[in-house]
């Protein structure tokens, strides 16, 4: 397992960003969908956790298949996706994926919000840290993000919001910017498959560290269309764009719940720690060290994450 914490700083208050945080993901994952790809939401309900409190827990399901790939899909069933599992008693959230696929592999997400400049240490105190761990400090503005990615409306660094008058970010703004918070995300990757251990668990910290810029780049480049809702109403926009956006990709899904608060008619406690996944003591047979015949020349060396679309005008 590798265990790293990832501090990113947003010039918003935690409780903006509790807002600016559920538009943002309903309309990125509306954005990333289309016919029989996308994220499914199988649920979205109350949840509550003896230590937390009241809650409220999500299940997605990532259908991908399409998105991999040449020689990936060609090892992977049609029938294919990734299952997110998130706990929010804001400002603390868990959040675990697991693979339809890869029993072995999954990813543990511990993230606390608090008002200031990335500066509390040792905010986790988890059990599971054994030693020191990495702690990387994410720029929104200034740290690079692959070039497909970049969207110069979503720039901090010329971004200005019209309703709030923040923006744009120059160099240092995380030491004179108010109001500033910080997401702190302890981040678990585990890949239990013997000689791809070490180089798939660094691959998805890469991957990762590019979705989290991203992510928080777009949540406050899109301030002023989110700046101002209550949780109500967001709440309400989240129900509308999940109901679209599982029609889109093409799946029957159950009714969504999405009732911010409410008596759960029962009580379960979120993992402790992340999921092991134990269901086979194999790996499967594509993932094990070729024995006979070389490696393809020809085979890449890095995933692609899906391309984003651009916004339209009316969204």
């Amino acid at each position: 397992m590798l265990i790293k914490e990832y501090r990113i700083c947003m010039p918003l208050t935690t409780e903006e960003y509790r807002v600016g945080q559920l538009y943002t993901i309903s309309k990125h994952s509306h954005q990333e969908s289309e016919k029989g790809e996308g994220v499914e939401v199988v649920k979205n309900e109350p949840h509550e956790d003896p230590i937390h409190g009241l809650g409220q827990f999500t299940e997605k399901r990532v259908h991908l298949s399409s998105k991999l790939p040449g020689w990936a899909r060609a090892v992977t069933p049609r029938i294919f996706y990734i299952t997110e599992k998130a706990w929010n008693y804001y400002p603390y959230t868990i959040t675990e994926y697991t693979c339809s696929f890869l029993p072995k592999f999954s990813i543990y997400i511990e993230t606390k919000y608090e008002d200031n400049c990335g500066d509390s240490e040792n905010i986790f105190h988890s059990d599971k840290i054994l030693g020191d761990h990495e702690v990387s400090f994410l720029d929104i503005a200034f740290d690079e993000i692959p070039e497909r990615y970049y969207r110069s409306l979503e720039d901090p660094r010329f971004f200005s919001s019209a309703k709030t008058g923040r923006g744009p970010l120059r160099e240092g703004w995380r030491q004179h910017t108010k109001p500033i918070m910080c997401s702190y995300k302890l981040v678990s990757v585990k890949f239990e498959v013997w000689g791809l251990q070490t180089r798939v668990e660094q691959f998805v910290h890469k991957v990762i560290r590019d979705i989290l810029l991203i992510g928080h780049r777009q949540a406050f480049a899109w301030v002023d269309e989110w700046c101002g809702m209550t949780m109500e109403e967001v709440r309400r926009y989240e129900q509308e764009t999940q109901e679209a956006t599982n029609e889109l990709v093409g799946l029957v899904a159950p009714t969504i719940s999405v009732s911010e608060v409410a008596q759960p008619t029962a009580t379960h406690s979120a993992p402790a720690s992340a999921p092991s996944t134990p269901l086979s003591d194999e790996a499967p047979d594509f993932l094990a060290p070729p024995k006979t015949r070389p490696r393809k020349k020809s085979a890449p060396e890095t995933l692609m994450l899906p391309v984003l679309r651009e916004p339209t005008g009316s969204e």
